[in-house]
């Protein structure tokens, strides 16, 4: 079988260096990829927003699966084109139609399919730039912490959260009325803020059945404890420690089955992963978010625990036969650490010369920002490595994953050195 994989982060080139192991792949593409993709398949130097593109390269190279890493074509109805194409409509997509990316292309969708399906989130409401004084009025009537969050997609980085009321008045209006996040913020959701812990999970769905995949816990600031600015992610968990079975079958009858049924009874067609941020209030799980797609860096953890075949799975999501796959899990905790360049997530440099990834043992290093420039592989992002061990607990994985760290050079690396440290 031949697959092509859309993408170019940690995720992708994951993704790819499971599908490798299977003997049921044929060639595979990654478009774009990365500097780590390479050696695993063929990178195509396509854009994610050119869907004739992207067909073309389907019929050229014979495609039999396309698997969407990221959210935006999938938000944008990649796989509604495919099915709307008579040369395209029998090439397998591993990712939601348009309707269904709504989960994760609008807060307001999510909330509002949350309410009708009565599964657990904080309360909320949503305004747009000719009701910022109603804005205004709902903060005044909330606790602090105040919770703002764009609309639309603003690549993880929509949500503000803030103590003070007139610094939240203030978001409130930037997001709006100076479009701080673009078109994402002409509708901002603020919520009722919840204390607690978060962690992930992972469902794959073929629209019919669906398998529960392993859990994970990342952690999205810049800074030691958890401080300083949202990020992609820094580093990730999978089991998460706390997560044990009690808690597991609430989020799993209270969350899970009620998203999956909710599919179902709106008649939202849905292949693909629903990733299903969490969070524990008083040992009760309340759901954050949702996302269309698997996250990244918990795509770092969560597939190399997966010990069955990836290509199957893939083929059993796309036959409908999710409930005759058997889904072997390793129980071993795996933890990955992202290093990142410095400055990010604000303004970084490219091009710098990483060193040393000859030199990394008992580690997996997956590419999440790299090219390859001069024969030398050089930083292209703000994430630039993940670098995933596995350990009997996460303290023992995290220890592998470090010692591997200090191997691996270039100019002005950046690393959060507490992953963990609230467990």
């Amino acid at each position: 079988m031949n697959i092509l994989i859309l993408g170019s982060g940690g995720r992708e080139h994951t993704l790819a260096y499971k599908l490798n192991q299977s003997k049921q792949l044929g060639q595979l593409f990654i478009a774009p990829g990365n500097a780590g993709t390479e050696s695993l398949g063929i990178n195509l130097n396509l854009s994610l927003s050119d869907f004739d593109q992207i067909k073309e390269a389907v019929l050229q190279h014979n495609i039999n699966m396309v698997i969407v890493g990221p959210e935006d074509p999938l938000v944008n109805g990649i796989h509604d084109f495919f099915l709307s194409d008579i040369k395209l409509k029998n090439v397998a997509v591993i990712g939601p139609q348009k309707l269904a990316a709504q989960l994760e292309g609008s807060k307001e969708f999510a909330k509002e399919f949350m309410l009708r399906h009565n599964i657990p989130t904080a309360q909320y409401q949503s305004f747009t730039v000719e009701t910022l004084s109603d804005g205004f009025a709902f903060l005044e009537k909330l606790n602090p912490p105040y919770v703002l969050k764009a609309d639309g997609l603003a690549a993880g980085k929509g949500v503000v959260i803030l103590n003070d009321l007139q610094e939240a008045k203030a978001e409130l209006n930037a997001m709006l009325s100076d479009k701080k996040f673009g078109a994402a913020s002409s509708k901002v959701v603020i919520e009722e803020f919840l204390d607690g812990i978060e962690m992930s999970c992972f469902v794959l769905t073929d629209g019919k059945n669906y398998l529960n995949l392993p859990n994970a816990k990342d952690y999205k600031r810049i800074g030691e404890g958890d401080k300083g600015l949202n990020t992609g992610g820094m580093g990730a968990i999978s089991p998460v420690p706390f997560a044990d079975n009690e808690f597991l079958t609430k989020v799993q009858e209270r969350i899970v089955k009620p998203t999956m049924d909710g599919l179902q009874k709106d008649n939202i067609s849905f292949v693909g992963f629903v990733f299903i941020g969490l969070i524990k209030v008083n040992n009760e799980p309340f759901v954050i978010e949702y996302n269309v797609r698997l996250g990244d860096p918990e795509t770092e953890v969560i597939l190399p625990r997966i010990k069955s075949d990836l290509v199957e799975l893939f083929k059993a999501t796309a036959d409908k036969k999710l409930d005759t796959f058997n889904l072997e899990i390793d129980e071993r905790t795996a933890t990955t650490v992202m290093l990142v360049a410095g400055g990010y997530p604000e303004a970084y440099e490219k091009g710098d010369v990483i060193t040393g990834l000859d030199k990394v043992t008992d580690s997996l290093v997956f590419h999440a920002g790299t090219t390859t420039k001069h024969n030398q592989i050089v930083t292209n992002g703000g994430r630039v490595l993940a670098v995933t061990s596995f350990g009997n607990d996460f303290k023992e994985a995290l220890k592998i994953s470090y010692k591997n760290i200090d191997k691996i050079k270039f100019e002005n690396k950046n690393f959060r050195s507490d992953i963990g440290f609230d467990l």
